[in-house]
């Protein structure tokens, strides 16, 4: 039995099959992987259609430059659920993740820095040099956090509820929610703060000094176009602290090989179950008659015959750009229109002669500094002025950028003696004003982000070999990320839970018979986690079970 009650993945009865496939999945990102291996360990002939030559989505290692080899997109590891692990035997596939050293290095505004991570009485003492109160607060700040965040690992792993289940779904609901209800006023209230306030206001009621809020409001604009000050952004940070590595709560950590790794893997165990899957296989439209689907159409024109559709897309791309207007109600269409995505992200890769040399820690050899999450954004103020500038110019003045150097802990990514960094870029719009077009400004902005770091490690420009640069335009392009959104929609109140991608289809199920969502528009959302695949997986043959 499943974790929630409802049959497990192992316990649906298989017979008979009506079309060629017992289910067609659209997109070989991770999501889609992981629930094509459920689906085809429950017995089903699952075929996965993937557009571009490589599986794995947004979560791919690709060469960028000669002899320089990145994750592309996604490019760092922790929220990877461990049943996912488990199940897939990812590890036994040769999947390797190493630990970060510390999780964060932060440069200040004075030409100081903060670390964070490494142990406890580690993160203290690089507080301790900015406010003795902060590191004193430091322990309840994070036991406080963490009992959050178990309550979110539970609900993450089940299904929401559907109002039009009636009694039911408030009964699921309560029994997802007990773990708060029955908790402590203390925790009653964190989950309130968390799911409502600014990021900003619920960190102030922790700390007094900036680098501590500002190492800890990162990540609540993580692929989020908001301001920390935005209220709900708080919801965000706690979405980023879930994930584990080797059990170790909290941690990130690089895969050996880049993010490709994992969606090898996937992959592997997809088809060692018999899963199909097929690369520079676009899909143009899901096919329905008679509110049933009946499979997908080719960008070649060619129909694959299904008795389900799984999407894992965005929802907004599934519903405005894949499905007939006809097939839907006009007020499910609608509220699909109005569907908020875009996370105000430039992804760079760059290929490096030697590593950054920051002025306030100097040093070209490998420090932990090197091997960590290295933030530029060294105030909460900083970080709503870069989403103002954006909202109002297009792009930052002063961009948010995290840089990561996954070759000081994997050296299959770059020659010897060189190294390759990811840049994760914020905030910029999804859609440039005045009608202006990414293509026309990739490069200027390119160079802007640069001298962004070059501000704090006066050696980084001259150290480029070569670069790769995705714009909001070109991931939406290259990945089907709607506005360059990471996360298939934003991650407010109002688009999560039940309500992911809309209220009466938060289980996986769409509005046509036979329609399933999979990917991270759907429940617990973005990151690369698993879930979304794997409990719209256990929907779907639980479904089938029901038929038979």
């Amino acid at each position: 039995m499943a974790g929630d009650g409802r049959p497990g993945l192992e316990d649906a009865d298989v017979t008979g099959r009506a079309g060629a496939y017992d289910a067609v999945i659209i997109g070989g990102g991770h999501n889609g992987l992981v629930c094509a291996f459920y689906l085809a360990l429950g017995g089903l002939k699952v075929r996965v259609c993937e557009k571009r030559h490589v599986v794995g989505g947004a979560a791919v290692t690709e060469e960028f430059h000669p002899g320089f080899r990145n994750s592309t997109a996604s490019y760092t590891v922790s929220l990877l659920n461990p049943k996912v692990i488990a199940d897939m035997r990812l590890r036994e596939r040769g999947l390797k993740i190493v630990k970060r050293p510390i999780s964060n290095f932060l440069p200040t505004e004075d030409g100081r820095y903060v670390k964070v991570g490494g142990g406890l009485e580690r993160t203290q003492a690089e507080f301790r040099k900015f406010s003795a109160r902060d590191a004193e607060r430091l322990p309840q700040y994070y036991e406080r956090l963490e009992r959050v965040a178990d309550v979110l690992r539970s609900v993450s792993e089940k299904t929401p509820p559907n109002p039009r289940s009636g009694i039911k779904a408030g009964v699921d609901a309560l029994a997802q929610l007990w773990p708060a209800v029955r908790g402590t006023m203390d925790l009653q209230r964190d989950v309130l703060d968390l799911f409502t306030k600014s990021a900003r206001s619920f960190l102030e009621q922790w700390f007094d000094s900036e680098p501590a809020k500002a190492a800890f409001g990162f990540d609540a604009i993580v692929g989020n176009y908001a301001s920390p000050d935005t209220p709900g952004s708080a919801y965000v940070l706690l979405h980023h602290v879930f994930g584990e590595v080797d059990g170790e709560k909290g941690v990130w950590g690089h895969a050996i090989g880049g993010m490709g790794a994992i969606t090898s893997a996937m992959a592997a165990a997809c088809r060692e179950r018999g899963a199909e899957i097929s690369l520079e296989t676009g899909v143009r439209s899901v096919a329905a008659a008679n509110g049933q689907v009946q499979g997908v159409v080719l960008e070649t024109g060619e129909t694959i015959l299904a008795d389900r559709v799984i999407a894992n897309v965005n929802p907004k791309l599934l519903y405005t750009r894949m499905i007939a207007e006809g097939d839907l109600e006009p007020e499910f269409l609608s509220r699909m229109r109005g569907w908020k995505c875009g996370s105000g992200t430039v992804r760079m890769n760059v290929a490096l002669s030697e590593l950054p040399d920051f002025t306030c820690l100097p040093g070209k050899e490998a420090g932990d500094h090197h091997r960590s999450g290295i933030i530029i954004a060294p105030t909460l103020a900083y970080m709503d002025r870069a989403y103002l500038d954006a909202k109002a110019a297009g792009w930052s003045k002063r961009p948010i950028v995290e840089i990561l150097i996954p070759s000081t802990v994997d050296d299959t990514l770059a020659p010897r003696g060189a190294h390759v960094a990811s840049l994760f870029c914020q905030q910029f719009a999804p859609e440039l004003p005045d009608g202006r077009s990414w293509a026309d400004h990739r490069e200027e902005v390119a160079d802007h982000i640069i001298d962004t770091v070059d501000a704090y490690a006066p050696n980084f420009r001259k150290s480029i070999l070569g670069r790769m640069v995705l714009t909001p335009m070109d991931l939406e392009q290259r990945f089907g990320l709607i506005g360059g959104d990471i996360m298939h929609g934003a991650m407010t109140l109002d688009q999560m839970w039940a309500a992911r991608p809309q209220l009466g289809h938060g289980d996986y199920r769409g509005p046509i018979k036979g329609l399933y969502m999979c990917g991270a528009g759907s429940h617990p959302g973005g990151g690369v986690t698993g879930l979304p695949g794997r409990n719209a997986a256990r929907e779907v043959l639980r479904d089938f079970r029901r038929m038979w």
